[in-house]
């Protein structure tokens, strides 16, 4: 049988089908310990480098099992077709290279709808399973809000049209830290209107409109109602979104297993007893039965049987009553502060490329947003311990 090629939407189909495969990284060690395919389900994946097949071919193709089909993943495509063709010459039977490299599971997005389909509007979680990441899009009458878009410019516009709606507004929990927003994009390829806090964006370069707390926005006439709460902590401007009293897409403040982390804008201590402060007078003062939707999940283990990460407040209070019950902003911080882990260096980069400071290219781009999120407090281990 000859190489064959696969999409990094059909590895996400393999691994929530719980296909029978092994998934072949050839990556060097240290790429594949920093990030590598995550999936809902158990999968076998092995870590065997490029430069091992060229150095010690038949030792490297002993690592290698004979009993499922391969699926090699590389970081730009050529070197798993490299040792994917090493491995069909020496027998194996079902060999796929990753097309376009690991960069394209880091952008790819899987769209998920969250609410009934009875309803009037349609509301969808975009997971990013290569960031640990979700984003959102809502629909109604022919028109989409994204929230918290990525720079898969592509997606946004094929879904928008499967959907018969066109984009018109991108509203930003926070200037994102993690990985670089597509507002902008989205704005200059559709005419689409940037909707943000002044808390993070009062430096941006680029046209937006500020949003305040408590304001109220819909979309279309007659559409479910957008609701804002200026929720700070994870940054000055983090802003949450409360859609028709049902749903509260919480950005980088509320995760499922923890609550996001107060120190990326090196401001740890101060911006701990403002998070403090949000959770103690805002949070915890909203309707328990909301639904909340996050910017961020740790595993895929918070993933409910729909494979969507949606959780109820109440739940998750009672899942981080280690952090919620804390009755003090010192208490609190010094909490944090003992579950921090270092920020990475990019980071600061691509704060700037979100607030329009800095401009990269496409590969830049893939570089810098490439590798898991880093956006909450450890809380679960310190439960643990």
């Amino acid at each position: 049988m000859s190489l064959q090629s696969y999409s990094a939407k059909d590895l996400f189909d393999f691994l929530t089908n719980q296909d029978d495969m092994l998934v072949l990284d050839v990556r060097n060690e240290d790429d594949f310990n920093r990030f590598n395919v995550e999936g809902p389900f158990p999968f076998d994946m092995v870590n065997v480098p490029y430069f091992d097949f060229m150095e010690e071919e038949d030792a490297s193709i002993q690592k290698v099992s004979r009993e499922k089909p391969v699926k090699v993943v590389c970081a730009k495509e050529g070197s798993a077709q490299y040792v994917g063709e090493i491995l069909v010459k020496n027998g194996f039977k079902d060999v796929a290279y990753l097309s376009g490299g690991i960069k394209t599971w880091g952008n790819l997005l899987a769209p998920k709808r969250i609410n009934p389909s009875s309803d009037s509007y349609s509301l969808f979680q975009f997971i990013r399973p290569g960031k640990a990441s979700c984003n959102y899009g809502l629909l109604y009458e022919g028109e989409m809000i994204i929230f918290d878009p990525s720079r898969n410019f592509e997606f946004y516009e094929t879904f928008a049209s499967s959907q018969n709606a066109k984009i018109v507004i991108t509203f930003e929990t926070h200037l994102q830290a993690d990985y670089i927003s597509g507002s902008k994009q989205i704005a200059n390829e559709t005419g689409a209107d940037i909707f943000a806090h002044e808390g993070d964006f009062k430096d941006a370069t680029f046209k937006y409109s500020t949003i305040n707390d408590g304001e109220i926005y819909t979309i279309g006439e007659n559409g479910p109602e957008i609701k804002v709460l200026h929720s700070p902590g994870h940054t000055p401007g983090s802003t949450s979104y409360i859609i028709d009293d049902k749903y509260l897409i919480s950005g980088d403040t509320v995760f499922i297993q923890s609550v996001g982390r107060p120190d990326l804008g090196g401001k740890a201590k101060e911006w701990s007893a403002t998070l403090f402060d949000t959770i103690t007078n805002k949070v915890l003062n909203l309707d328990h039965g909301l639904n909340v939707l996050p910017g961020h999940y740790m595993d895929w283990s918070e993933a409910n049987d729909h494979l969507v990460f949606s959780e109820k407040l109440e739940k998750i209070l009672d899942l981080n009553e280690a952090v919620y019950e804390l009755d003090s902003s010192e208490k609190f911080t010094e909490f944090i502060l003992d579950n921090m882990r270092d920020s990475p260096k990019v980071y600061d980069e691509i704060r700037k490329v979100n607030s329009g400071w800095m401009d990269v290219d496409m590969n830049e781009a893939d570089i810098m947003d490439l590798g898991k999120n880093e956006c909450a407090a450890t809380m679960s281990n310190a439960v643990k311990d």
